[in-house]
């Protein structure tokens, strides 16, 4: 069975060590938080809310990267 969330359109199922909150699904992606946006289900989630920003069940998750150059 396991806990599923879809990240940027594509389900992902997880066994086992559930990310709860937005910062543990960045650390889990190894993606630095400066560099990132997240949405969850439809709302933009602040950098300062990544910790307590709770993920659940079926949770649509979007994640936007800023990429420098030229």
């Amino acid at each position: 069975m396991g806990f599923c969330l879809k990240i940027n359109g594509v389900e992902r199922r997880f066994a086992e060590d559930i990310p709860s909150t937005v910062a543990e699904l960045l650390e889990r992606m190894k993606i630095d938080y400066a560099t990132v946006v997240a949405e969850v289900n439809g709302r933009i989630v602040p950098r300062s809310e990544f910790g307590t920003a709770v993920l659940k069940e079926g949770s649509s998750i979007e994640l936007v990267r800023f990429v420098g150059g030229g």
